[in-house]
């Protein structure tokens, strides 16, 4: 296998190339240029579908993102449903089974600060 994929390409094209505008009818290697083509057209297609993949790959991903934003303003909805509804709302478990904390286990937030500057108190 070739150690840069790119780098062979561009030998397959020089090559082609030279040889279709300098020497069309010589024979090299026991080939000819038809034979020669032929026997590169694997490398040459398989390069195609690469290139054909990533472009349906790009598309796909642009395709995932737009759906993406739908889904996200979807879930916001959902949750906001579920927090406003009376028999469920935002200490429940089903609140939580959707991967949210209920209100009776959040944290308050609160912390005391000590006075010189989170250091340790001053031994006695």
């Amino acid at each position: 296998m070739a150690n840069n994929p790119a780098e062979l390409e561009q030998q397959i094209t020089d090559i082609t190339n030279a040889w279709t505008e300098l020497a069309p009818a010589a024979t090299f290697g026991g080939m000819t240029l038809a034979q020669y083509q032929a026997a590169v057209k694997p490398s040459l297609d398989a390069r195609a579908t690469l290139e054909t993949l990533d472009e349906q790959k790009a598309q796909a991903i642009v395709a995932r993102d737009n759906a993406d934003e739908v889904s996200e303003d979807i879930n916001k909805k959902i949750i906001k449903g579920v927090v406003g509804d009376v028999n469920y709302g935002d200490d429940s478990a089903l609140y939580e089974k959707m991967g949210y904390v209920r209100s009776s286990q959040r944290k308050t937030g609160l912390t005391r600060k000590s006075k010189n500057g989170g250091a340790n108190p001053p031994a006695k």
